[in-house]
């Protein structure tokens, strides 16, 4: 049991270290230039570690003790070191957490052989945190996205929606598609906790754009795993996609995402077309994964 004593240590640490940070620190804008109080607001770290400003509040009153999710939002939200994390926990009468270190995931070989037969269809196939493990040319072509160009620890879906300007404009509801995504990591976040690449991840999104940190505090979740998507596509013009999400039996940390059009329609006639495209000789990529 955490002692009264304990938890307002703890409260005068939490004060200490937001005092420490400026909003344009952790990417908020500081548009009055007039605080009150030095450092960030309490209603500014609770909407970053995605809990509400009474609770947080309480937190510094030392009258509660956190939950374990929430001192390692707090962690992210005041950019502790090791030190400060560990010192932080023990106030809470918690162990430190330790980030597990997962192994790299590589595309899975029977993967990889179907998305080599996908010639006329762009495929893609993802992993943990939506991390894109390997793709085949037309996918590329589709995502107006030069894959082999990005490095590999920036290769993931959500990073690329929120971080390319470009992908505002090809897709027809880039928010529809942001948000759904910003969902499916929730989910992920409740598989993984301790993944530190996914709380890397989303800790430099929530930093980087004002939308993402809006919607990952919603706590929405979705499991989609198909549906309709319009392409402004700047070769290809507009294209109607049905996209669906195949999941492996055995093994469900990867799933092959691919874009279809209904045959006859202009879609189709426009797939076909940057399928011809991304095959000439100045686009002649192989398909590609993380092993490369």
């Amino acid at each position: 049991m955490t002692s009264n004593a304990h938890l307002n240590e703890l409260g005068e640490f939490l004060k200490a270290r937001r005092a420490e940070l400026s909003p344009r620190t952790v990417g908020l804008p500081d548009s009055d230039g007039r605080r009150r109080v030095a450092g960030l607001r309490r209603e500014e770290v609770a909407v970053l570690a995605s809990i509400s400003t009474d609770y947080y509040t309480r937190l510094e009153q030392g009258r509660i003790q956190p939950s374990e999710s929430v001192l390692a939002a707090l962690v992210r939200v005041l950019h502790l070191n090791d030190e400060q994390r560990d010192y932080l926990c023990g106030l809470a009468g918690r162990e430190p957490a330790r980030p597990r270190r997962r192994a790299g995931q590589k595309v899975h070989p029977q993967l990889r052989l179907l998305l080599d037969d996908l010639t006329a269809t762009p495929g893609i196939v993802l992993g943990r945190c939506m991390d894109i493990l390997a793709w085949n040319p037309l996918a590329a072509a589709l995502l107006d996205t030069d894959l082999a160009q990005v490095p590999e620890k920036q290769r993931n879906y959500v990073r690329l929606l929120f971080t390319e300007p470009s992908k505002k404009s090809l897709y027809a509801d880039w928010e529809g598609n942001a948000r759904s995504c910003v969902a499916h990591l929730r989910m992920q976040a409740a598989k993984f906790p301790d993944d530190p690449r996914l709380t890397t991840l989303v800790g430099e999104l929530s930093v980087q754009d004002d939308d993402f940190r809006r919607w990952w505090g919603a706590h929405h979740v979705t499991a989609s795993t198909g549906g309709t998507k319009v392409f402004h596509h700047p070769v290809a013009g507009e294209l109607t996609l049905e996209w669906d999400m195949l999941i492996r039996s055995t093994d469900a940390d990867q799933q092959l995402v691919i874009w279809t059009a209904q045959p006859g329609t202009p879609s189709y006639d426009g797939l076909r077309f940057l399928s011809s495209w991304a095959a000439a000789p100045h686009h002649d990529q192989s398909a590609s994964d993380t092993a490369n």
